[in-house]
C-alpha cells in the first residue's frame, strides 16, 4: 500500500478541500502526533461507548459494563472465553 493511500480515499461527509487541509494538518502533525490523535479518538470511542452502555443499562455495576464493553468491542465467541462460566451481558 502506498503510503498515502489513506488521503486517497474522501469521505462522503467532507468535501475535498476539507480533506485535503485535514489531511495536510495529519502530515504536519508527524508520526508522534498522529499517534497521539489516534489514541485520544480511541480514547473518545471508548467512552461513548460506556456511557451508552450505561445509559441502557443503568444497573449495572463496573464489571458488568466491562463485560459488556469487551462484548460489544470484540464479539460474543471472545467474551465467552474470556468468562467461560457467566452469562453474556448486554451491550
Amino acid at each position: 500500500m502506498r503510503q498515502d493511500a489513506a488521503s486517497d480515499f474522501v469521505p462522503h461527509d467532507t468535501d475535498a478541500e476539507t480533506h485535503a487541509i485535514q489531511m495536510e494538518i495529519y502530515r504536519r502533525l508527524g508520526p508522534s502526533g498522529r499517534s497521539q490523535a489516534a489514541f485520544r479518538l480511541m480514547v473518545l470511542a471508548r467512552n461513548v461507548a460506556v456511557s451508552g452502555i450505561r445509559s441502557r443499562h443503568p444497573d449495572y455495576d463496573e464489571r458488568q459494563v466491562c463485560r459488556a464493553l469487551v462484548r460489544l468491542r470484540h464479539g460474543d465467541a471472545v467474551a465467552r472465553e474470556v468468562w467461560p462460566t457467566e452469562r453474556l451481558v448486554d451491550p
